[in-house]
């Protein structure tokens, strides 16, 4: 699998591979298909033992059958996040025909991010132990509910020996595990698995995030998760999130492997809690800093996947944001949110808004804003109907509750056509 080891800033990336669960879709394609239409699936939180908690609404992943795509052995290890993980892992690890080589098995690494780990398996287990006793507890609670289940598990059963890691990290982690893979790449690593899945919405999970001002108590779902509007009064929380293969492009190009995309440039900034106002400049900076790392001017940028958190002042330091860094072509470029129909997965929300920015980028067409119709910002966000728009460079931000910043930019096609 690997070939002639180039210099490290001759390494380009690109995304071969592309596996989803999400509230609105399991698979690529019934998920592009939701977000393209801007199906609404926020609804009334169903899961037992939230029944008389304050949160209403939120993103639920139905319908999802881990064992389909993965064995028993390793699910019974493992908590829901991972299994999220280890699904759409095997979703993209198909999508880019790739496998481990037993030749050379240290070519393929794993990098994933978590903010919450394994929460259902982990409470499951705590009220084993105070209701049973010590012995009814599993030897699988030391593992499941850390933050690097994924990566190891994912890791293990495709037999791959190169480069691994967890991101343990705020909401922008679904994004910065991309310049994670990226580095890699650049140091050697033929291909990377990256990406992020959450599963939050465990009663203790659920019980946490009520300690967060910005999450959305409201009762109705299409009224819970309005950013960019007067009616913003915060977020709804998610499960789910996305898995990509990322490789060298000379490796891909190699074994036949179609680009999807190229991861282009990302930067990270922390600014901190305790003021919203205060993530203008980080974003900024962050926008700024994937732009120069790509070689992009602001005038090359297509399409903006906000971060659009839901609380007025975060949105009105995010639309100032994109100002300070893209100028006038701020007030023209198209700016969406798929996530408002779906709700928001914290490190898994940054990973499902690349992939629906890669998919963007293959058809050519913006998705539009779930809920979202009367906008209060100075920004030309898609809301109704899908936009078709000729789409080469997309711009993909993330900012978390604890003050991280994250902008990712994503080009179509192969990374030699501009």
């Amino acid at each position: 699998m690997n070939g002639p080891v180039r210099p490290e800033g001759s390494r380009r990336a690109v995304v071969t591979g592309l596996g989803v669960i999400a509230p609105n879709g399991i698979g690529t394609d019934a998920f592009w298909k939701a977000v393209q239409q801007g199906t609404p699936v926020l609804g009334r939180i169903t899961r037992e033992g939230c029944e008389n908690l304050p949160l209403r609404v939120a993103g639920e992943v139905t319908g999802f059958d881990p064992s389909a795509l993965v064995e028993e052995r390793y699910l019974i290890q493992t908590d829901r996040f991972s299994h999220f993980a280890m699904a759409a892992a095997e979703m993209a690890l198909a999508d880019a025909r790739l496998a481990a080589d037993p030749e050379n098995p240290y070519a393929v690494g794993v990098v994933t991010a978590a903010g919450s780990g394994g929460g259902a398996f982990g409470q499951s287990e705590l009220q084993q132990l105070w209701g049973k006793g010590p012995s009814f507890v599993g030897p699988y609670q030391s593992i499941a509910w850390f933050y690097a289940a994924s990566t190891g598990q994912i890791s293990i059963r495709g037999g791959f020996r190169g480069p691994c890691g967890v991101l343990a990290d705020d909401e922008p982690g679904g994004l910065d595990a991309f310049a994670q893979a990226w580095r890699s790449i650049r140091r050697g690593t033929d291909a990377m698995v990256v990406g992020a899945t959450e599963a939050p919405l465990a009663p203790y999970s659920v019980v946490c995030q009520l300690g967060y001002p910005e999450l959305s108590l409201a009762d109705q779902p299409r009224r819970a998760y309005l950013p960019f509007t007067a009616d913003a009064c915060g977020y709804s929380p998610a499960e789910g999130g996305a898995m990509f293969v990322v490789e060298d492009a000379e490796a891909a190009r190699r074994r036949g492997a179609r680009p999807r995309a190229v991861v282009a440039g990302h930067t990270a900034t922390f600014t901190g809690s305790g003021g919203w106002d205060r993530s203008r400049e980080g974003l900024a900076r962050a926008i700024e800093g994937a732009l120069a790392e790509a070689d992009c001017a602001a005038e090359e940028v297509d399409v903006v996947f906000a971060d659009a958190l839901g609380v007025p002042a975060a949105d009105r330091a995010e639309a100032l944001a994109i100002a300070d860094a893209l100028g006038p072509r701020a007030a023209t470029v198209p700016v969406t949110a798929p996530k408002t129909g779906f709700g928001r997965a914290y490190c898994g929300a940054g990973a499902l808004d690349a992939a629906a920015a890669v998919l963007a980028l293959e058809h050519g067409v913006v998705p539009p804003t779930p809920n979202v119709v009367e906008v209060r910002h100075d920004l030309d966000i898609v809301t109704g109907e899908a936009r078709a728009v000729e789409l080469r460079t997309a711009l993909v931000l993330s900012r978390g509750l604890m003050g991280g910043n994250a902008a990712l930019v994503l080009r179509r096609g192969h990374p030699d056509e501009r």
